[in-house]
């Protein structure tokens, strides 16, 4: 396919491998207070599902994905008229803080069990520009995520 040689292939893996074994692992960046600010106060307006709250903390052109679910949500309009319909059963979500995840605080969701307490639902990884939250990303595979950092399967 490449037309090219398997002694080419085998030099150009090895470069590769050289190269990367010798490249610095980047520390993730420190985020600053008013960042750190803003992802607190959407925990808080996403644990009270205060719409009006997350208004001001979504840029106008945010975008929301739920992998593996192949949902794309662009712009505030189109994500709270999911929240506020499909996405409802998530109203009264509680929100466990896991550390870094691409860089960015991110959260386990437990949303409400109709069998009482809450079920496991998605990491949260949201992404920050400009003093406004761009991008959400729920990772919906909790059954995969969930043991990884160290979740519990329900809360009481």
């Amino acid at each position: 396919m490449l037309d090219t040689s398997v002694a080419s292939i085998n030099s150009a893996l090895q470069r590769a491998r050289a190269t990367l074994a010798t490249a610095e692992t980047a520390a993730p960046a420190e985020l600053d207070d008013e960042t750190l600010a803003l992802l607190e106060r959407y925990v808080d307006a996403f644990e009270a599902y205060d719409i009006d709250r997350l208004t001001d903390l979504l840029h106008e052109d945010a975008v929301q994905s739920m992998p593996p679910i192949s949902l794309w949500l662009k712009g505030r309009d189109d994500i709270f008229t999911w929240w506020l319909g499909p996405g409802i059963g998530c109203k009264g979500s509680k929100l466990v803080p896991v550390g870094l995840v691409n860089g960015m605080p991110a959260w386990g969701q437990y949303k409400p069990s109709p069998e009482g307490g809450y079920e496991p639902w998605s990491i949260i990884v949201p992404e920050v520009s400009d003093g406004r939250i761009v991008e959400l990303t729920f990772f919906l595979d909790t059954k995969a995520l969930f043991p990884l950092f160290g979740l519990a399967d329900r809360l009481a």
